[in-house]
């Protein structure tokens, strides 16, 4: 690898994350392998992002269950990112000649590949999170990291001051100039929250990763450690003010509401964007099949779908069949699930190749609520099977199968 090209900046894309908030949908798959959307995995929207601001060297970091994300992301053809020179590259932990040892936090994790980093001998590199839903130019965010001459550049979006204590916010002056990083405060002192993509000039990071790892007491994190050293050592940060629609899909309920504002015209997130394309890997099926009995409003259905019953405001994705006298509202069903004959199913989210007997009712049975809420949503994990007649309810999470009861 010593002919590879020097590269003006690369991407370090942090994949290995649990995402244990998710519950069972991260049972069998890393969080960004997550589906998305009706087509799309987690990691698609960052990928893309990169593709289309021009950035073709990735790095992959993982180490949660990776078989998935793995295969998924495989030689990167769907990103056009099947490259003799960069492409994608997957990184996971290894063996060194002393010992090997997991990734221990996410600066730790980019300190383990510095030598992949040197082979491009960029001047500087994206660091990203693999679990986040937006559409930004990167290239707009590094014009603005080398106008200002930063060393390191944080993106940020304007939050409501309710929501702020569940990020890392960043306090600047009016140059947005940073002073003072606070992770999850109890009483933030602004609103302006990081969005875990941060540009750094390479050879300044790499000092303060070397130096991270000899401090024994530091968690090897880039909010908890390397941040704060950078800005107790008056290095020139600044703030990146991204004003897009972004989500944080670290939850169930933000994985489901996401979801749900592909399906508002009034939520800025436009999948059918020509200029700013999300890639995806998908599979070859036929059309899908709208049976006579069929009713579909306001619902995004994909290819191989068998729809005979009644589909509203929810998410469809390949391979599902809905059968007849079945309903589905303001729901997810994510690759190859079955609902049987007259089974209900509202606010839920069913995970890939489940299987739904007949007359079952997932997420039924809440009290009247409040105007602008929903009721609790409902999960269902992986490759199982629900029997006939069961009814599971609203903001339950069910990851084993359920078998039919013994008549009495």
């Amino acid at each position: 690898m010593s002919n590879a090209k020097k590269k003006e900046m690369i991407a370090m894309l942090l994949a290995g994350g649990q995402g244990s908030r998710l519950g069972i949908l991260t049972n069998h798959v890393a969080k960004p392998a997550v589906p998305f959307g009706g087509k799309y995995r987690i990691i698609d929207f960052p990928i893309s992002n990169c593709v289309n601001s021009g950035i073709d060297t990735i790095g992959v970091l993982t180490q949660y269950r990776p078989l998935e994300l793995n295969a998924y992301i495989g030689n990167g053809q769907p990103w056009d990112l099947d490259r003799l020179f960069g492409g994608i590259t997957i990184l996971p932990p290894y063996m060194k000649a002393e010992a090997g040892e997991w990734y221990k936090g996410t600066a730790n994790a980019i300190y383990q590949n510095i030598e992949y980093i040197e082979m491009s001998k960029p001047t500087y590199v994206l660091i990203l999170s693999g679990d986040h839903i937006y559409k930004m130019n990167y290239k707009m965010m590094l014009d603005y990291h080398v106008q200002k001459g930063a060393d390191c550049t944080i993106a940020v979006i304007d939050v409501p001051y309710e929501e702020a204590s569940r990020f890392g916010v960043m306090n600047t002056d009016e140059n947005l100039k940073i002073y003072e990083f606070e992770e999850k405060p109890a009483n933030p002192k602004s609103t302006l929250a990081s969005m875990g993509v941060y540009i750094f000039n390479w050879e300044k990071l790499k000092t303060y990763l070397i130096a991270d790892e000899t401090d024994k007491k530091s968690e090897n994190d880039f909010g908890k450690n390397i941040i704060p050293k950078m800005l107790e050592a008056d290095e020139k940060m600044y703030a990146y003010e991204y004003k897009g629609y972004w989500k944080d899909v670290g939850t169930v309920e933000s994985l489901w509401e996401a979801n749900m504002d592909l399906l508002n015209p009034e939520v800025p997130i436009e999948l059918n964007d020509p200029p700013w394309k999300i890639y995806s890997r998908n599979g070859i099926l036929p059309p899908q099949y709208i049976g006579e009995n069929a009713i579909l409003k306001n619902s995004s259905i994909s290819e191989g779908c068998n729809i005979d019953g009644v589909i509203e405001n929810s998410i469809i994705f390949p391979g599902v069949t809905v059968q007849k006298g079945a309903s589905v509202s303001n729901s997810i069903l994510m690759p190859g699930v079955t609902i049987g004959e007259d089974s209900m199913v509202e606010y839920t989210i069913v995970a890939a190749d489940t299987v739904i007997g007949s007359k079952v009712k997932l997420g039924a049975g809440k009290e009247t609520l409040p105007e602008g809420s929903h009721p609790d949503i409902s999960v269902i994990g992986q490759n199982i099977i629900i029997a006939d007649d069961t009814v599971i309810p609203a903001g339950a999470m069910v990851g084993e199968s359920i078998a039919k009861k013994e008549s009495e």
